[in-house]
């Protein structure tokens, strides 16, 4: 294991791509954040009623505790960066022949499916820290004095890091399928922004679907993991309720079919060619 991941540091430590894809995810979050945060106060700001009647149904997302709940949701939003870096990664591996090179050097074809295991999980780590200290960095800007409730929304990074760690996933799935990273690439983001979101509303609309089939889309299932933040939630209440006691339910369908995807990469890589 330690030489697996001595190997995927050397690769990753001469990769350009790699790094300057790092480094935008590391400002999106804070700017995700700025933006978010601005349209907020911009809101509630005003001198007028509206905006003081505003202020009292909103409360303030960005304070502890619920900032963690809030920039997990409006940073989950923009997995695709990361997941970018994801497919490249592996794709590079077959446009390069470096995968076979592994091979001949002595790594079994699990040892190669480990090796980029570990390079999502890595990833993953890196994003969740990104998220975790710009949630943290708000909440204490917007904090007049501490307060007991702190870090009684924490579990919102474990949940940012499973619906990351299962969205790169599929992103790493799609890149060992398809080994050509634009056509990867290009399925991916059509999938994730435009596709599934497609299908939902045609389900909600044509099949009065009320996420009855639509939650077990491959993003909709981890997407689940955060619904949205308790302020936009009190537009419905019972919608609100029902997605967050539903949370438990899509964490063990998430770790079900991202163990699913890992599986199938592990089959398939034992039996394709060394092409």
């Amino acid at each position: 294991m330690t030489s697996l991941i001595k190997v995927e540091w050397l690769k990753m430590r001469k990769y350009k791509a790699f790094w300057l894809i790092i480094i935008l995810t590391a400002l999106a979050y804070p700017g995700v954040t700025l933006i978010s945060y601005s349209i907020y106060t911009d809101v509630v700001g005003q001198p007028s009623r509206a905006s003081q009647l505003a202020k009292m149904a909103l409360g303030n997302p960005f304070t502890f505790p619920e900032v963690w709940h809030t920039l997990a949701y409006f940073c989950s939003l923009f997995v695709f960066v990361p997941a970018v870096v994801v497919i490249m990664m592996v794709t590079n591996e077959y446009s390069f022949r470096t995968h076979r090179q592994n091979i001949i050097d002595g790594w079994s074809r699990n040892q190669f499916i480990t090796s980029k295991l570990i390079d999502v999980l890595l990833i993953t780590f890196m994003i969740t820290l990104f998220f975790f200290l710009a949630a943290l960095a708000t909440g204490i800007y917007n904090q007049d004095r501490l307060i007991w409730s702190t870090w009684e929304q924490i579990q919102y990074v474990g949940l940012f890091a499973l619906q990351t760690f299962s969205q790169l996933s599929i992103a790493f799935f799609l890149g060992f399928i398809v080994r050509k990273a634009f056509l990867a690439l290009g399925i991916f983001i059509f999938y994730f922004i435009i596709l599934e979101n497609i299908i939902v509303a045609l389900l909600r609309v044509k099949a009065h679907d009320e996420g009855r089939i639509s939650q077990f889309l491959p993003l909709e299932i981890s997407d689940r993991l955060i619904p949205v933040p308790a302020f936009m939630g009190n537009i419905n209440k019972g919608a609100y309720d029902r997605a967050i006691a539903a949370i438990p339910t899509h964490i063990l369908l998430t770790v079900l079919f991202t163990l699913l995807l890992w599986a199938i990469c592990y089959f398939m890589n034992r039996r394709r060619d060394l092409k």
